[in-house]
């Protein structure tokens, strides 16, 4: 039996598409992010909400980045 190639789950005409949109998304979280905690005071921040955006925010950048590479032909 031949061994099958290893193919991406995801199509490689959305490559372009899904980094543009995952970067958008991530930058506009960490924007949220950033705003959040310059205009909240020491006593109404939420712990919860700080790790929950900006770990949201990381896999969105981290996948969006992900996603540009392997658009621009840098297969990693």
């Amino acid at each position: 039996m031949a061994p099958k190639p290893i193919t991406s789950p995801v199509p490689e005409v959305w490559y372009p598409t899904l980094a543009v949109v995952m970067l958008a998304v991530g930058l506009v979280l960490t924007a949220f992010f950033f705003i959040y905690e310059a205009t909240s005071s020491r006593k109404t921040r939420s712990l919860a909400k700080e790790l929950t955006t900006g770990a949201v925010a990381s896999v969105f950048l981290g996948f969006g980045s992900l996603f540009l590479l392997l658009s621009s032909g840098v297969y990693v």
